[in-house]
């Protein structure tokens, strides 16, 4: 009992920080363990027992899933705010490996849960004689005592074993105290909806214009500064550029601080949408059921149609219809008839075409666009197209559909999986910086923007949260308020800076600022 007790509590430490001689032993399993064996047995020990057995299976269960929250979105685990994820985590599997081996893991997942409990309980109500016979009374209450002791000091900074910890207590005591803040912090953001709306504001600076706000997954600041990344991305930074001045366009860069690392996508569109920091589900759940205003409320009264193309979205969106896009084109509404690659629907190249082709039209329009092929498992490769007319419906991407070695092949290389991550970014900024040759003119603002950085595995524990900003057009005019904002002719932005890039929730403050019509703009603090 006592072995297995003191596993399960410390196994999760072992992933989340990545040592093991300084987590060998759980006060909790050192104090449970001599409690059981010495309690009566009776309908009171039974009761003791379940308590007992469910708390050291929900701690270890919230450890594993700290240990998973930090690897993907380099933060806590908040049960207030994560639960929802589970849902994205299953569609996510499905993407990647099919649903039949999505559910299949999922169950075998439960399965053990269910195996580790019966088993932990049995272990915790064995027979009497099993009690007397392997542990003496008097041996039991010493190791009661002693332990009792040291988590006693434990808990008051005393470290009694060098080795040894409260994993359950820290992370009950943890997850409570995120549960209180966080409850006290959604009280604030809802009072702060109330107290402080942003109205919507109409933009004259941009009124007949087309205005593209399109986000590059997984596209972080680390892509340009490690040079892992860095040799691949850079050369393509550079050929885009003397591109873009081929096509007589112009272009500025800066950065942005994305609200996200590693994942929630949609949190990074929502922080630049509406102006506000969205950095969890739940405060993204209250903007949106709050009607606050969004670039989509300014931009229509600015007079232009708004579009949303969002091919990575499979199933209802009613997040959508909240935010109001006069057009939303998900997976469904684009007519791709090529393969599926892994969890990416369709090719950004594809998806840019498409949305030239049917969605753009002769009328004005303010789109945000979502591309995807950079997103995880980063397989296939695929060559940016030089024939565009050639795409077509998507049949012309059927080689690539089993091309490259499948996810759960490459992913048992981490190196393997980092080459792939700067290939795909690769392709993303490739084939975005070539559509805006195709697309922008005088009377285009095109905003080209990562959505977040990759998880800690590409980036490392110490990433900084800024992502990439590049603005194109060809009216150099439309480019001037960027660069008094800080940004530089080129595709390259001054990534000494990258610590200190403002947020991302202010792009819709600055888009008011230096195109509206009134010179007090409300500021993400609730002031004038």
């Amino acid at each position: 009992m006592l072995l297995t007790l003191n596993f399960l509590l410390i196994a999760p430490l072992w992933w989340r920080f990545g040592e093991i001689s300084s987590y060998l032993l759980a006060w909790e399993a050192l104090i449970i363990a001599p409690l059981m064996l010495l309690l009566p047995v009776g309908q009171a020990r039974r009761i003791v027992s379940i308590g007992l057995v469910s708390w050291v299976m929900l701690a270890t269960a919230a450890n594993l899933g700290a240990a998973a929250t930090q690897m993907a979105f380099a933060r806590p685990l908040n049960l207030y705010l994560d639960i929802p994820l589970l849902r994205s985590i299953y569609h996510l599997l499905v993407g990647n490996v099919g649903q039949l081996l999505a559910v299949c893991a999922m169950l075998l997942g439960v399965a053990l849960l269910i195996a580790i409990t019966l088993v932990l309980a049995r272990l915790m109500m064995p027979p009497v004689a099993y009690s007397v016979k392997r542990l003496p009374g008097v041996v039991a209450l010493t190791l009661l005592v002693t332990a009792t002791t040291g988590a006693a000091l434990e808990l008051n900074g005393v470290r009694l074993i060098e080795s040894a910890r409260l994993p359950a207590v820290d992370t009950t005591r943890f997850q409570w105290q995120q549960i209180t803040d966080t409850h006290a912090a959604r009280l604030a953001f809802t009072a702060q909806l109330e107290a402080a709306p942003m109205e919507a504001r109409p933009l004259p600076g941009l009124a007949g214009r087309n205005v593209l706000l399109t986000f590059i997954e997984s596209y972080g600041i680390s892509a340009l500064e490690n040079p892992r990344y860095s040799d691949v991305l850079l050369p393509t930074l550079a050929e885009m550029q003397q591109r873009l001045g081929e096509h007589n366009l112009h272009v500025v860069s800066g950065m942005l601080a994305s609200p996200i690392r590693g994942g929630q996508s949609w949190l990074a569109h929502a922080t630049a949408l509406s102006g506000r920091w969205i950095d969890n589900q739940l405060w993204y759940q209250l903007m949106l059921d709050s009607g606050h205003s969004t670039l989509i409320d300014d931009f229509r009264a600015t007079g232009q149609r708004t579009l949303s193309v969002m091919p990575a979205i499979t199933l209802a969106w009613p997040e959508g219809e909240a935010y109001g896009f006069d057009e939303i084109a998900a997976a469904k509404d684009i007519a791709y008839a090529g393969p599926a690659l892994n969890w990416v629907t369709m090719p950004d190249q594809f998806t840019l075409d498409y949305t030239q082709r049917y969605l753009l039209g002769e009328t004005p329009v303010f789109a945000q666009l979502a591309l995807i092929s950079s997103h995880a498992p980063w397989t296939p490769i695929l060559p940016v197209l030089d024939n565009w007319s050639s795409i077509g419906d998507g049949r012309i991407f059927a080689p690539w559909e089993d091309a490259g070695d499948p996810p759960e092949v490459l992913w048992q290389d981490i190196e393997r999986i980092r080459d792939h991550y700067a290939w795909s970014v690769d392709y993303a900024v490739k084939v975005t910086g070539r559509w805006a040759e195709r697309v922008v003119d005088d009377n285009t603002l095109m905003i080209v923007l990562g959505d977040h950085q990759a998880a800690p595995l590409i980036t490392g524990d110490d990433a900084s949260a800024a992502v990439p900003v590049h603005i194109i057009s060809g009216n150099p005019e439309l480019l001037a308020p960027f660069i008094k904002r800080g940004f530089v002719p080129g595709t390259l932005p001054t990534l000494e800076e990258s610590r200190d890039a403002p947020r991302m929730s202010q792009l819709r403050h600055w888009l008011q600022a230096d195109f509206g019509e009134l010179n007090d703009v409300y500021t993400e603090d609730g002031d004038e």
